[in-house]
């Protein structure tokens, strides 16, 4: 303590005028605009070159991280690309969905809610790049919503943290589909009903998507079961899902076009 008095003391002078300096300055910035922007320019070149420093430093640290998920990324999309029915296990083939080609189209995501009780994204593609309504959109660790309106650039997705969403899902092992919704309480957990009460339903089972509509393949993962009961009947289980998304951290997504989708429909709507 006694050598900080010495060193304010050896010093008095010098520190008094960066005092003084330092209120000259402000005053000056502070009284002249072109002085003020002067500084504030400055400031955010050298802020700005902190951050983008400091992110380059992050984005290195980070290269074996995003080297494992393109990986997986390219796994998943090549099993799309082939027309593959079943994403995650090809011991079988399905005859509801051989042959079905989908054209893959990579997006980013500009915008993401999820706490509330109808939660949007908004995607940086849209009908110029030829996206469409109805069409799904999935990362590479599952679903994610289905396209909703779109304009030239942009597109706006409707999450599966969504009450308006209702999806065709299945037990992976057994092939039992129900209907999956969210009950707007957690986004990390999504709920499946309508699987009846003779299905083998164990905790940890992995759920995916049927393949029972034109919008997503068969396959696609969603969660795994964290819990489940049978409803007021006593006839079909509501089966809690941990979603493998991450909802909350949401950027690279791929939007999926079923290219037989307009056969598929007008098979299954005659009359429209």
């Amino acid at each position: 303590m006694q050598q900080i008095v010495n060193f304010l003391l050896r010093n008095k002078t010098f520190l008094l005028f960066l005092l003084l300096f330092s209120v000259a300055l402000l005053l000056t910035i502070q009284s002249h605009s072109y002085h003020k922007s002067k500084f504030i320019n400055s400031a955010n070149f050298l802020s700005g070159g902190l951050y983008q420093a400091s992110n380059a430093v992050s984005d290195y640290f980070n290269l074996k991280q995003q080297n494992s998920i393109l990986q997986e990324e390219n796994k998943q999309l090549r099993y799309l690309l082939y027309g593959n029915d079943n994403i995650i296990n090809q011991s079988y083939v399905d005859s509801t969905t051989y042959g079905i080609k989908y054209k893959i189209t990579a997006a980013k995501v500009l915008k993401n809610s999820y706490a509330l009780t109808n939660n949007i994204l908004t995607v940086n593609k849209g009908t110029r790049d030829s996206i469409k309504q109805d069409m799904g959109v999935i990362t590479s660790r599952g679903i994610l919503g289905i396209i909703d309106n779109t304009s030239k650039k942009y597109a706006t997705v409707i999450s599966i943290l969504n009450n308006t969403a209702s999806i065709s899902a299945q037990l992976k092992k057994t092939n039992h589909f129900g209907s999956l919704n969210w009950n707007a309480i957690s986004p990390e957990y999504i709920q499946l009903t309508d699987i009846p009460k003779i299905a083998p339903v164990v905790i940890g089972d992995t759920i995916i998507t049927s393949g029972r509509s034109s919008i997503f393949p068969k396959g696609v993962p969603i969660g795994f079961v964290e819990s489940f009961n049978l409803d007021n009947a006593e006839n079909y289980y509501e089966i809690n899902i941990k979603l493998f998304n991450d909802m909350t951290s949401i950027e690279h997504v791929y939007i999926i076009e079923n290219q037989d989708k307009k056969a598929i429909n007008d098979i299954l709507n005659p009359d429209k």
